[in-house]
């Protein structure tokens, strides 16, 4: 079985990532449920077994109390799992950071966080000034609550405002990518700062498994077509947190270590883009949505 802790990433600011995680959106529903906990837990278990310890929830999942459930009954040692959450759009404000930063560690069971990422830049809301959000994060850094702070589905320009403003440059920006969506003005300006790309939906919610490229070269190596995608993400450099409840994926998805793609094959899927044809989900220039309980599963 392959041990992911040999695949590693280093952040701009030294702190070690797995390159391949799990994903827990919607492993159960967004509610506060001991039901819906326990599904996520048990999700989160399987996982483990599997040989997961790189983890990635979110305020907006509604989940955090169940993954760190998952997490605790595990018997393994804190320093075992590599732990990401991201901040809420409700939660924008400097000290709306700190009072659900402390709320995510305390779901958790955790007294500090591996990686913090501001969820999404939400530029019509607060006024536009997501950089006072952006120095609260941080600052947690600054305090030794958090050890790495990024952010999630930023554009070039969100990018340049908060670094310009601010003078701290995310260690990550989660974002989503697929072989239908490749942003690669956004790639070379994250490869500019040395930020770590994250992609979030990196199998295109599965809009990509029967595409016949991918069909022909899954088959040329005997791997699944999310293993060649998966592998496709990572011999470019990207870290990749795909998500399923089916214990046999979660092993094939690990296994997707266990086999190099050509150059020619890496330059057939990335010819597959469509630019913002294939994109799937919320644009950051304009998604505003905040949780609430009539609304509980909008973005990623």
């Amino acid at each position: 079985m392959t041990n992911p802790e040999t695949h590693i990433i280093t952040l701009n600011d030294g702190v070690a990532i797995p390159q391949l995680g799990f994903g827990t959106m919607d492993l159960a529903p967004r509610d506060s449920r001991p039901e819906s906990h326990e599904l996520t837990a048990q999700g989160v278990a399987a996982a483990i077994a599997a040989g997961y310890r790189h983890f990635d929830t979110a305020q907006m999942y509604a989940n955090e109390t169940g993954v760190g459930l998952g997490i605790a009954r595990s018997g393994l040692p804190r320093e075992a799992f590599f732990l990401t959450s991201k901040l809420g759009n409700g939660n924008h404000r400097p000290d709306d950071v700190r009072r659900s930063f402390e709320q995510t560690l305390a779901a958790l069971g955790v007294e500090q966080l591996d990686l913090f990422l501001m969820h999404w830049p939400v530029p019509t809301l607060y006024g536009g000034d997501y950089v006072s959000t952006w120095r609260a994060m941080t600052q947690l850094v600054d305090e030794g609550l958090l050890r790495s702070a990024g952010v999630s589905n930023f554009q070039p320009e969100h990018l340049k405002r908060i670094i310009d403003e601010t003078g701290r440059i995310p260690s990550v920006n989660q974002i989503q990518v697929h072989p239908y969506y490749g942003k690669r003005d956004l790639f070379n300006v994250c490869t500019g700062y040395g930020i770590a790309i994250e992609a979030w939906s990196p199998l295109g919610q599965a809009s990509v498994l029967d595409d016949p490229v991918i069909a022909r070269i899954a088959q040329a190596h005997d791997r699944t077509p999310a293993e060649v995608v998966l592998r496709w993400h990572t011999q470019q450099g990207r870290i990749v947190i795909p998500k399923t409840a089916t214990p046999t994926r979660m092993v094939q998805n690990l296994a997707s270590f266990e086999f190099r793609l050509t150059l020619d094959e890496l330059a057939a899927i990335d010819a597959l883009n469509k630019g913002e044809a294939g994109r799937r989900g919320p644009d950051p220039y304009t998604f505003d949505w905040i949780p609430s309980e009539a609304s509980p599963k909008v973005g990623n």
